[in-house]
């Protein structure tokens, strides 16, 4: 099995279960964790920030296609 690998970020938990839940559906295995990215200066405040979506690096460009298709 191949590393996963950062498809994208979102801002939140729900975007990231939504997100998944496409690539799901077309059956691309993902998830998502807490990104260390910071985008505010409130980062680490709250319990829920910034996700980012992963994805197994074989999968990566399916996976860019499906949420280019969608408008992600």
């Amino acid at each position: 099995m191949d590393e996963p690998v950062r498809l994208t970020t979102v801002a939140s938990e729900m975007e990231a279960e939504a997100l998944c839940g496409l690539l799901r559906s077309a059956e691309i295995e993902c998830g998502y964790r807490l990104t260390e990215e910071e985008d505010s200066p409130f980062e680490g405040l709250a319990s829920e920030g910034r996700q980012e979506i992963l994805v197994h690096a074989g999968d990566l460009e399916d996976a860019q296609a499906l949420i280019a298709d969608a408008q992600i």
